[in-house]
């Protein structure tokens, strides 16, 4: 375990570390980025030092989680960032083959992003005939 004051240390520089870093984008097609299917990463909440980090397609799908002491480490941890978590990006282009683009979507933001809302939406209905199928 360490100090308050060196998690803030630790946590100021990695912000130092990936700051200026945009989001990834995969687009072998070299399509319009604007037209590329978007992987939302997200807080979705928890309390202090355990923070859920979540991944979610457009199209619905869940593509993974992570837990974090702090917002500032999501999007590195998910992959959101560029140059960040390679491994998680062998799985998204198993997912969007042809392409896709990353964002982060920040705790005050979540309830109110209309993007994460529709993909959450289609995440529910998709469970929703999961369960059908599956009782």
């Amino acid at each position: 375990m360490t100090t308050p004051a060196a998690a803030r240390l630790y946590e100021a520089q990695h912000l130092l570390e990936v700051e200026g870093r945009g989001w990834a984008v995969y687009n072998p097609n070299n399509l319009d980025i604007s037209t590329l299917p978007v992987i939302y990463g997200f807080n979705n909440g928890g309390s202090h030092d355990w923070y859920t980090a979540v991944l979610i397609a457009e199209d619905g799908t869940g593509l993974g989680s992570h837990v974090c002491s702090s917002e500032g480490y999501m999007p590195h941890d998910l992959g959101v960032l560029e140059g960040s978590r390679p491994d998680r990006h062998e799985h998204f282009r198993e997912h969007y083959p042809n392409g896709y683009r990353m964002e982060f979507i920040g705790a005050d933001s979540v309830l109110t992003h209309p993007g994460l809302e529709a993909a959450y939406q289609l995440n529910q209905a998709k469970r929703i005939e999961y369960e059908k199928a599956n009782t």
